[in-house]
C-alpha cells in the first residue's frame, strides 16, 4: 500500500512515528510538504503536484496539518478527496475542529458537555457577557489561538473587562468561557482513533499557570479514564466527524466539559502512557485502504 503523510516536518516526531508503523508492516510511505504542494483545478482532472511532478497511485493520505496552515493543508487534502483518495482526516472536519466556535456550537448540538462560552466581536456590551457566564474570574480566549496562546485567566471583573476592550478594539473574533475552578490548570488529553480512546493522560500546568498545555510547560502522567470520560471524547470526536482526535476535557461537578477537539494531535501521549498510537493509526489507514472512499461526496 502506498501512504501519503501531508507534513510540513517531516522530522516532527508523529510524522516519524507514523512513518515508522508504516514501513515497519511493509507499507510504501511519502512524507509530502503540503506547501509546496500546487494544484490544478479544472473540470473532471483534479491534480496534485509536488516537486515538479504528479502525485499519483496513493492508496491512503494521512493530512498532518498545522494549525496556521488549516486553509491551504484542507484544500491539498480537499484535491485527494476529489481524487477518491481515501484520508484519515476530511478536508470539512479539519476546518470546522479548527473553527472554535463552530467547534463549540457543533459540540452543544452534540449534547457533549462544555463550559459555557459566549463568543463575542463587535459587541461592547461587557457587563451582560460576563453576567451570562457567572462573572469573573472568567477564561477569555482568541478565537483561533493554539497551543495556549491567546488564552488569558482574568481574575476579576476589572481585568475581565479590560482585556474585552482590548480585543474590541482590535476586531478580534473572542470566547468569553466559565472558570471551572476545580479543574483550573489540569486538564486531560484522550487520544481518539476510528471511535475508540486508545490513549489518555493527565495534565498538570507547573508554576501556577492555570493552562495545562504541553507547550506550556505542563507535565502529564497516564490517567484512567472513567465510563462517562471515555462515551464524552468519542462523542466529541464524532460531533466533529474526526477519526483521529486529540480530545481536551476538564473534570467539573457536573461531569466531563470537552475544552477542544484537536484535528492533528501531537503523539506526546506515546511517551507517557507507552501506547503505540502510531501504531492504532495505521491500523485505521489500513482498514480505509481495504474499504476504499467511494464517491466523493463532501461538495464544496
Amino acid at each position: 500500500m502506498k501512504i501519503a503523510i501531508l507534513s510540513k516536518g517531516a522530522g516532527n516526531y508523529s510524522t516519524k512515528r507514523l512513518k515508522e508503523e508504516a514501513l515497519a508492516r511493509g507499507h510504501e510511505v511519502r512524507v509530502i510538504d503540503y506547501t509546496k504542494c500546487y494544484i490544478t483545478v479544472e473540470r473532471d482532472n483534479p491534480v496534485v503536484r509536488y516537486k515538479g511532478e504528479e502525485v499519483q497511485d496513493i492508496n491512503v493520505i494521512i493530512p498532518r496539518i498545522a494549525s496556521s496552515l488549516t486553509r491551504y493543508g484542507s484544500s491539498i487534502t480537499r484535491q485527494f478527496e476529489m481524487q477518491n483518495v481515501p484520508t484519515t482526516t476530511s478536508s470539512i472536519a479539519l476546518v470546522r475542529s479548527r473553527d472554535k466556535l463552530r467547534s463549540m456550537q457543533l459540540l452543544a448540538k452534540a449534547g457533549v458537555g462544555i463550559p459555557k462560552t459566549v463568543v463575542v466581536r463587535e459587541t461592547a456590551d461587557f457587563d451582560d457577557v460576563l453576567e451570562q457566564v457567572g462573572g469573573a474570574p472568567v477564561i477569555i480566549k482568541v478565537a483561533r489561538g493554539t497551543h495556549g496562546n491567546g488564552v488569558v485567566l482574568a481574575e476579576t471583573r476589572k481585568a475581565a473587562l479590560a482585556v474585552m476592550q482590548a480585543f474590541y478594539v482590535e476586531g478580534v473574533n473572542f470566547l468569553v468561557q466559565e472558570f471551572v475552578e476545580e479543574s483550573a490548570g489540569v486538564d486531560i488529553r484522550a487520544l481518539v482513533v476510528n471511535g475508540k480512546v486508545v490513549a489518555s493522560m493527565v495534565r498538570q500546568s507547573l508554576d501556577d499557570d492555570f493552562r495545562s498545555n504541553l507547550h506550556q510547560g505542563a507535565e502529564a502522567v497516564p490517567v484512567k479514564l472513567t465510563a462517562e470520560e471515555r462515551r464524552t471524547a468519542q462523542r466529541a470526536a464524532k460531533a466533529m466527524g474526526l477519526a483521529i482526535a486529540g480530545v481536551d476535557m476538564m473534570r467539573s461537578s457536573r461531569g466531563p466539559l470537552v475544552l477542544e477537539v484537536n484535528a492533528s494531535p501531537g503523539f506526546n501521549v506515546e511517551k507517557v502512557t507507552d501506547v503505540n498510537v502510531a501504531g492504532s493509526i495505521i491500523d485505521y489507514v489500513e482498514l480505509l485502504a481495504r474499504a476504499g472512499s467511494g464517491k466523493d461526496k463532501v461538495g464544496a
